[in-house]
């Protein structure tokens, strides 16, 4: 074990509470680098306690009050930028330059966080003579975050930076595999002057999870991870009276046209299912060839091939991960799909333990097929063929996800088409991952958001605060109307 153990971070402090404990492991070696407390309710009711006896201070400071800390924690991720990148690509397993840049996308987070008087002023008008109406934005008080583990720096900044600025209190609950960078965040924002109590970190599993959903002090809940545990999240929050946003799994389809430009589509649609290990939900899973494509095919094999897992290519999560991306493989073959690039029994020299999956592309794959419909997580992707774009679109419009579609093609006519067509909240044009940049918001549709708004940029402020309406008359002299 070569990190300290993990610990809650409630009221300001960090504490050993919680049993039983769980090893942490790094997926790089497999090899154990810490403990987690598994929290119960006893531990989320310190943490609520905390946070509510937190809010009155902090929610009555002004939003430019609130927004100093943020800038001093922004530059803060600057100064530790390299410790933090380290750390997690030693719990999450990515290379250290995608690690960068989730710590890079994080600080890109806390920008738009502090820009937040720029883009939120109250609205007043004179709706009648001599009588004003006023629309303030206001905390709704503690909030929850369950993050996951893929991107354990930055998934946290969707949400932390965001509902802090604007005056809430926060319990966050880290995934069970990745909690050390979110315990690193706790300790620069102390530094950045973070009152105790208005940030909570409270680690576990499932029973925290249902915990949060259930709790009387928790007004919202946030959520990121896999379209099954969103689905129960949701609905459980939602049971309980709380604001909830439940972003789920995908399967993005990615449209490939005859038209296309050979070279950046194959770097494209490669970068797209290998980054992160295929461990993001923007990944491309599914490539649609539309009629004569076998030329760009031939050239995804090609880059699919420069791709070395331990060199430009990182660990996925867990033992079980590897087993099920790899399961998948081995189905598609069975059912007569054909393997061009095959990512089974990938190894590391030194790093025998770890958990690699090498990219794979899997050809003349059926819109039946497993690897068709389900989320794999993993460097796979998987190619359909269809005659011409309509069938495409079709077979895009089948799939129960809807996070992200993205078209190459040299024709805007054709773009537009799929830009109408597509069942998807984020959409690409010649982009394999179209992640929208702040103030655009992050958001799917279908089975990959349940709840209403998205969880970044503008979006996000509807989530994380409510409307007090204000009428005022001082003018007694004017005649009285219904308005008055």
């Amino acid at each position: 074990m070569n990190q300290p153990e993990v610990k809650n971070y409630i009221n300001g402090e960090f504490c050993r509470n919680g049993q039983p404990s769980l090893d942490v492991i790094s997926p790089l070696t497999g090899e154990k680098i810490s403990t987690l407390p598994m929290s119960g309710m006893k531990e989320l009711d310190q943490a609520v306690t905390a946070a509510k006896n937190a809010f009155p201070s902090w929610s009555s400071l002004t939003l430019k009050e609130r927004i100093q800390v943020f800038f001093k924690y922004r530059n803060l991720l600057e100064k530790n930028i390299d410790e933090l990148s380290n750390l997690v690509q030693l719990e999450n397993g990515k290379t250290y330059s995608e690690s960068r840049a989730e710590v890079e996308k994080s600080i890109e987070l806390c920008e738009f966080a502090v820009s937040m008087p720029q883009i939120i002023t109250n609205e007043i008008q004179e709706v009648s003579r001599g009588v004003e109406c006023r629309i303030e934005r206001k905390p709704i008080g503690v909030v929850a975050c369950i993050t996951p583990f893929n991107f354990p720096n930055m998934v946290p900044h969707w949400t932390v930076p965001n509902a802090l600025v604007l005056g809430n209190t926060v319990i966050i609950k880290p995934s069970e595999m990745v909690p050390l960078s979110v315990m690193r965040m706790a300790e620069l924002l102390e530094e950045a002057g973070l009152p105790k109590g208005v940030f909570n970190i409270v680690n576990g599993g499932k029973e925290i999870v249902e915990a949060i959903c259930d709790h009387e002090g928790i007004e919202a809940v946030s959520f990121v991870g896999s379209t099954k545990v969103a689905k129960i999240v949701y609905k459980r929050a939602s049971n309980s009276l709380k604001r909830c946003v439940a972003l789920g799994g995908a399967k993005n389809h990615l449209l490939v046209l005859p038209d296309a430009h050979v070279q950046m589509t194959a770097n494209n649609v490669v970068a797209s299912m290998s980054g992160c290990a295929g461990q993001r939900c923007m990944a491309a899973a599914v490539m649609v060839g539309v009629d004569q494509v076998q030329h760009i095919i031939d050239q995804m094999i090609i880059e699919a091939k420069k791709i070395v897992p331990g060199e430009n290519l990182g660990s996925v999560i867990s033992k079980e991960a590897k087993e099920r991306i790899e399961g998948y493989i081995t189905e598609a073959e069975q059912q007569g799909a054909k393997i061009l690039v095959d990512g089974r029994g990938a190894t590391v020299s030194g790093k025998e333990g770890g958990y690699y999956v090498g990219p794979t592309i899997i050809d003349y794959v059926t819109k039946d097929m497993s690897v068709a419909t389900e989320e794999i997580f993993g460097p796979v992707i998987s190619i359909i063929r269809a005659k011409n774009l309509d069938e495409a679109i079709q077979i895009e419009n089948h799939s129960n996800y809807g996070n992200a579609a993205a078209v190459f093609t040299q024709n805007g006519g054709l773009a537009k088409r799929v830009m109408e067509k597509a069942s998807a909240g984020m959409i690409g044009v010649n982009i394999g991952v179209p992640v929208p940049r702040e103030p655009f918001s992050f958001g799917g549709w279908n089975e990959s958001k349940f709840g209403v708004g998205d969880i970044t940029g503008r979006s996000s402020i509807e989530f994380w605060t409510q409307n007090k309406k204000t009428t005022t008359k001082w003018n007694p002299e004017d005649k009285t109307n219904w308005m008055s």
